[in-house]
């Protein structure tokens, strides 16, 4: 479905989570290291509960080892706090990159100076300075999902009203 990047990743619970929203997407992870914590850290096993082991899972040892074997073309976008580029302004397509940084550095400057057509943001108050990155990954996918949602409802939904 979709193909959501985290480059540098510091905080286990946080890719836990989102591992877990990407198996219930069908969506594939892409870990870019340096890792803030082991892969086979506890907090990120808790977090992603009995998911884990169901993940679509790729690490990869740099941006640019992600970037020489993934042929991404124009299907990409880049999360940041650094632009005016609304989300749902994006136009997202079945297969697309959706990368996400660090919690704390965000991605780097480099690569959102190179994609400023490419880079899009969440809104926010005055006030906020950031969310939780597993909050961003789940606003973000969501609308992806939104947009291309026909492609998705083949899917069974389970636990429904109607099943009980």
């Amino acid at each position: 479905m979709f193909n959501i990047v985290l480059v540098e990743p510091q905080i286990p619970p946080n890719t836990g989570t989102i591992g877990r929203l990407c198996v219930n997407l069908g969506a594939t992870l892409h870990l870019v290291k340096p890792l803030g914590f082991s892969i086979d850290d506890k907090a990120l096993k808790r977090a992603g509960l009995d998911y884990w082991s169901d993940l679509d899972l790729i690490i990869w040892e740099s941006f640019e080892d992600f970037l020489e074997k993934n042929q991404i073309g124009e299907g990409y976008h880049l999360a940041t706090t650094k632009t005016d580029n609304l989300y749902f302004d994006a136009e997202f397509k079945k297969g697309d990159y959706i990368l996400f940084g660090s919690e704390t550095k965000g991605l780097r400057e480099d690569i959102l100076l190179k994609n400023r057509d490419r880079s899009i943001t969440i809104p926010m108050g005055e006030r906020g300075r950031s969310l939780n990155l597993g909050v961003s990954v789940g606003i973000i996918v969501y609308e992806a999902l939104r947009q291309n949602y026909n492609g998705f409802k083949k899917i069974k939904i389970r636990n429904r009203l109607e099943d009980i």
